[in-house]
């Protein structure tokens, strides 16, 4: 694997909760496959509040390797934040992040360094053959990826997936929380990132027991809801609220001309006849009012948000001018 520039390092973070049993032969598999690649590299545990042995085989790993570190949590905060942690502290040019239970490869790892060469900003795994239960696990996962991509835009078969591998500027420009660690190219894709997708290996877990299950599935759809809001209308919120304003307001409107239409030109006794219309006429446009004051309020958040934390709205990839380097200021509004 010298088709990594000679400057390149490797950082592989893998979030850990209670896999006493997995992490010995995860660490000696790591091993066996990065002394080959020839870069330097450093492993990222993060132990997520494990209840079991794992804190303790993480620190016998640290005293007996210096490109060991380990980044232990107070409480099980859930894998996104177990996630972040770990980028936090990776200082590789290249993260690549998976899981810890052996059900991801580390034999894959040369293949995804081999995709970053072609200039991608992301490197995602797709597990073609999937070994985990069809009804909890794989449905699911089919129905999520295809709600994901329609509503993301962006193409890939496996979303779900921890086995990727990003550009270190690429997702330090993302913060997780919630499950949004299984969106990140979709967030990525907000900025222009380059996305590209490698088939992997899944084997079944041999040791330990699964933190996945179908009350899991609830939680990603909604997931879902907040990744279209924020890679559409995060900078714009009256856009989306305001044509729910709209219809409201205007359906309302168009049935309070057809009931004062009633009244005034055909004497009906609208009340008499109509009073279940006069109540949905009264609630839509009531209900588009409350609308258009959301959007107000989330616009004045949003502005509030981007401009006292000086949040760019964009990211630059670079910039090229004949000027003097010490002329080209470029401060994103």
């Amino acid at each position: 694997m010298n088709d990594l520039p000679s400057a390149q390092t490797i950082s592989i973070v893998v979030p850990l909760h209670n896999e006493q049993e997995n992490i010995r032969p995860l660490y000696a598999r790591l091993i066996e496959v990065l002394n080959p690649i020839g870069k330097p590299y450093e492993l990222i545990f993060v132990d997520d509040g494990s209840r079991d042995r794992t804190p303790a085989i993480l620190d016998e790993i640290y005293e007996s390797d210096t490109r060991v570190c380990v980044v232990r949590l107070r409480r099980n905060f859930g894998q996104a934040a177990a996630l972040q942690a770990g980028f936090d502290l990776a200082q590789g040019d290249v993260i690549i992040s998976m899981d810890g239970d052996l059900q991801h490869d580390p034999e894959d790892i040369p293949h995804f360094l081999l995709k970053m060469t072609e200039g991608y900003d992301i490197v995602s795994g797709w597990r073609v053959e999937r070994k985990d239960a069809w009804l909890t696990r794989r449905l699911p996962s089919y129905i999520a990826n295809w709600m994901m991509g329609n509503l993301s835009g962006v193409k890939l078969h496996d979303f779900g997936t921890t086995f990727k591998a990003y550009r270190r500027e690429t997702i330090r420009n993302i913060r997780l929380y919630g499950e949004l660690h299984r969106f990140i190219p979709a967030l990525a894709s907000w900025s222009g990132a380059t996305i590209a997708e490698i088939p992997i290996r899944n084997t079944l877990r041999q040791e330990g027991r699964s933190h996945y299950g179908l009350s899991r599935t609830v939680r990603v759809l909604l997931d879902l809801i907040s990744i279209k809001f924020l890679l559409d209308y995060s900078t714009t919120p009256l856009h989306f609220f305001g044509l729910l304003s709209l219809l409201g307001t205007g359906a309302g409107s168009l049935i309070g001309l057809f009931l004062l239409y009633q009244k005034l030109f055909l004497h009906r006794a609208i009340m008499i006849e109509h009073g279940p219309l006069i109540f949905v006429a009264m609630l839509l446009f009531l209900a588009g009012i409350q609308f258009l004051s959301v959007g107000l309020i989330g616009e004045m958040l949003s502005r509030t948000y981007y401009e006292s934390q000086k949040k760019p709205i964009y990211t630059l990839r670079e910039i090229k001018s004949r000027r003097p380097e010490s002329t080209v200021k470029v401060e994103p509004q």
